[in-house]
């Protein structure tokens, strides 16, 4: 092995480290020593400024109380030679006065008088008139490039707001005092690392002689002879070093026994680690695992080392670590919450030795939340379909069967028995169109014809239509804009939605009972209601209404002609639109459906 030269020596490294330590510290110091300079002088120029403009304040509220006569000086005028003497005595670069009503009835700088008696357009001042309230930032003066504090200041007389004092204060001085104190601070870090270097080298050579010497009997241990032992110089953290040299070679003839073991255990763990992975020792202690088994279990590897992997996986009740390890079949773990379902298979392997002897397990852990989600909603969704087709072809067997056997003889039963059936027949017709409406909404294989039309008038259109075709007598009442609300619609799918929820308030409202439309404009969006006097919806079931087949009221909803999913397809097209729709309701009181559709303020500007 080459010489080290002195460029790559440790006594270099270690000078340098010293070195790069003592200019940390002292950037550290000095950084937070200039920066809490800093903070305490800026609070102290801007507590002294805030006091004086507190007093500005006070006396230009009595001047603006003073009763004026011909005889008395203008307030222009009172206000000029107070702001005179707040300037002779301050640092300000200009304060100006405004009245109430956003005029400018006093500067300090003499060079900018045409702007007394010009209504100022600073929005922080317009704000200040306005909410009574004090607002201060920092800036940069693009000209002079010098920092100036800008605030602006109520003038308040018996809470009423009589005006405001607008301030730009130059803060220079303050961050030339800074600056001082910054260069006598690197001053005095030149001359501490001066010193500091001078010491480091004593310093470093009675540490690198011992380590050199360690050095050559490490270069023999790599060797393979682990005969030979270090000099042990004292008996200081280098000599407790030199002594662990004496004992590597007991601890590498002991690591050698271990590494054939923990390397068939790092092989079983790569081999399975395709999702989460735990690995135990053989009582079962977890030894390994991995983030996204930590992930899945929401734990920390810290807490869960050396914990049992029964207790771990929640499996206490059910199994123990020895059934754990004879285990072939996969376990389902269903961690789901009330709001969010969560399900983990769990397959085991066994760590084993060539002797036969079972050195620990190995458990791989999937999430399979996705496929039991949609193995679920398949099977939902064939049975809900089943039971919708199943009820009306069992209504028309048994009419047409009755028919069959003579029925159709009956002038007076055979028409209701036909009248029945057909009806089932249109039942099952909307239930399939229904269907495939969603499929190709679920599919997105469908585009929007979208186009700007008046809201306001096409809603009251689609009102117009079922308040003249409406059979039972239920009262419209209508709550609209009287302006034009121009929105980018697909006019044939929100009249879908809208004939879905104005169906089901007609449906379920009592004689006469009334429906109301709302409609209101918002900021970027618009907002429909639509509330009836019904029986309303309990609130545990208030969540469900826009799912597919979901009735409250089974038996009444199929009574009445409807299929449970309407809502699903009002809340499909509506979120189409990049809409929102929910409902509120109270029981014996009504239902109240509300939906958004966005505004696009850009082409309502167009329009207008």
């Amino acid at each position: 092995m080459r010489k080290v030269g002195f460029f790559r020596s440790i006594h270099l490294k270690f000078v340098l480290v010293y070195l790069l330590l003592i200019i940390l510290a002292m950037q550290i110091i000095g950084v937070y020593f200039v920066g809490q300079l800093e903070k305490q002088l800026v609070k102290n120029f801007k507590d002294s400024l805030n006091e004086r403009v507190d007093l500005l304040a006070y006396n230009i509220e009595q001047e603006m109380e003073k009763v004026r006569d011909d005889k008395t000086p203008k307030l222009e005028q009172d206000i000029k030679l107070i702001l005179e003497d707040f300037v002779s005595e301050d640092l300000s670069s200009e304060v100006r006065v405004i009245d109430n009503k956003s005029r400018v009835i006093g500067t300090s700088d003499p060079s900018n008088q045409k702007i007394v008696g010009k209504r100022t357009t600073e929005i922080r001042i317009k704000r200040t008139l306005l909410v009574g309230t004090y607002w201060e930032k920092m800036f940069i003066d693009p000209k002079s490039k010098h920092r100036v504090h800008v605030s602006t200041t109520p003038i308040l007389s018996k809470n009423e707001i009589k005006g405001a004092i607008y301030l730009i204060a130059s803060m220079e001085n303050v961050y030339s005092d800074i600056k001082k104190i910054n260069n006598i601070l690197i001053s005095g870090t030149m001359i501490t690392l001066t010193v500091t270097a001078l010491l480091g080298i004593f310093l470093a050579q009675t540490i690198t002689r011992p380590i050199s010497a360690m050095r050559k009997h490490a270069q023999e241990m790599a060797k393979g002879n682990f005969s030979s032992k270090v000099k042990v110089y004292g008996f200081d953290e280098i000599g407790q070093l030199a002594v662990t040299f004496n004992t590597l070679t007991k601890k590498l003839q002991e690591a050698q026994a271990t590494t054939e073991g923990e390397r068939r255990k790092l092989l079983s763990v790569l081999t399975h680690m395709t999702d989460g992975v735990i690995s135990t020792d053989r009582k079962g202690r977890v030894i390994l695992i991995n983030e996204p088994a930590s992930k899945m279990l929401n734990v920390s590897r810290e807490t869960v080392m050396g914990k049992s992997i029964v207790s771990l996986l929640g499996l206490e009740e059910q199994l123990t670590f020895d059934q754990l390890v004879s285990e072939r079949d996969s376990v389902t773990l269903d961690f789901s919450t009330k709001n969010k379902p969560f399900i983990i298979k769990v397959n085991f392997s066994i760590i084993q030795k060539e002797t036969g002897f079972i050195n620990g397990l190995i458990a791989v852990l999937y999430d399979v939340t996705e496929q039991e989600k949609i193995d679920m909603e398949r099977k939902e969704f064939v049975a809900n379909v089943s039971h919708e087709l199943r009820t009306p072809l069992t209504t028309m067997r048994s009419y047409l069967e009755a028919l069959a056997e003579g029925a159709w003889r009956n002038e007076e039963i055979a028409p209701q028995f036909l009248n029945v059936t057909q009806t089932e027949t249109e039942r099952m017709i909307r239930l399939v169109n229904d269907l495939l409406q969603l499929s190709k909404l679920d599919s997105k294989d469908y585009r929007l014809s979208k186009d700007w039309i008046d809201f306001n008038e096409y809603f009251n259109k689609i009102i117009d239509r079922f308040e003249m075709t409406k059979e039972q007598n239920v009262v419209f009442e209508r709550h609209l804009s009287t302006e034009s609300i121009y929105v980018d619609i697909d006019p044939d799918k929100i009249t879908q939605v809208l004939d879905n929820i104005i169906s089901n308030a007609m449906k379920y409202s009592p004689e006469g009972g009334k429906i109301r439309f709302y409609l209101k404009e918002q900021t970027d969006k618009i907002q429909v209601s639509i509330t009836d006097e019904g029986v309303g919806i309990p609130e545990e079931n208030l969540a469900n209404i826009f799912e597919r087949f979901y009735r409250v009221d089974k038996a009444r909803t199929r009574q009445l002609g409807g299929t449970g999913l309407g809502l699903a397809i009002a809340k499909e097209m509506i979120e189409a639109h990049d809409g929102e729709i929910w409902a509120e309701s109270e029981e014996g009181v009504g239902t109240k459906i509300f939906f958004t559709l966005p505004l696009e303020n850009a082409q309502e500007d167009d329009w207008s």
